[in-house]
């Protein structure tokens, strides 16, 4: 997600260990950045059951989950760095959490289009993004696997960039924005939704982008050797 998570931005622990500034490895497997994280993946069903409930609070509690899972996505990963608790399954999990969380959100807005304007009832509008970002995030953590197994040149190539973040703002800001934006009493409800579309496609193009810059890294890489 947007925030950094078990020393990480982005998806930076697909590429590097958590820094265990004594030298020494944590004595726990489950470490309080770790239990947060895993709160992430369990809150996954609890949002997929708050979306289909048919009642005023539905939407409410749905937008609440998800802030609550970006927030502790940045909780995690400050308390790992500044408590010296990052571990390596911590690590490993915090992209998962983020993946999944991010994932199920699109899918079920998928599930739900909604009129948009001039484009009418276009069930296409929200699926065209998603299935880039989607698509994006699952070759991503295929090409990062691949060049943790190859050098240390190609390692970092895939490490981390300023328009990684950026992908991971407009992202995470388009899909609280469009969970909020299905309630009906909202003041501006149809305006509100029209925003999160328009930032949901500038972080696919985003996600895109920053998925070439990468290929492109790596491909200089290759050529060196």
């Amino acid at each position: 997600m947007c925030a950094t998570a078990n020393g990480k931005a982005e998806s930076q622990t697909d590429v590097s260990p958590p820094q265990n500034l004594t030298g020494k490895p944590p004595t726990k497997l489950l470490t309080l950045p770790t239990m947060l994280t895993i709160g992430r993946v369990a809150a996954v069903p609890l949002l997929v059951g708050t979306f289909y409930v048919e009642s005023w609070w539905g939407p409410t509690a749905t937008t609440g989950l998800f802030i609550a899972a970006a927030f502790t996505d940045w909780l995690d990963g400050y308390l790992a760095r500044k408590m010296n608790l990052g571990t390596p399954f911590g690590a490993f999990l915090d992209p998962v959490a983020d993946k999944l969380m991010v994932a199920a959100t699109l899918i079920l807005l998928c599930t739900k289009p909604f009129e948009a304007g001039m484009f009418g009832h276009a069930p296409w509008l929200l699926t065209v993004p998603a299935i880039a970002i989607i698509g994006r995030e699952i070759t991503m953590s295929a090409v990062r696997e691949w060049a943790a197994a190859q050098d240390r040149k190609l390692l970092e190539a895939v490490a981390v960039n300023n328009l990684g973040k950026w992908k991971t703002a407009t992202q995470m800001s388009a899909l609280t924005i469009l969970l909020a934006a299905r309630d009906g009493s909202l003041v501006g409800a149809r305006t509100f939704a029209h925003s999160g579309v328009l930032l949901l496609y500038i972080s696919a193009w985003l996600a895109l982008w920053s998925l070439v810059v990468y290929m492109g890294k790596i491909w200089k890489v290759l050529l060196r050797q």
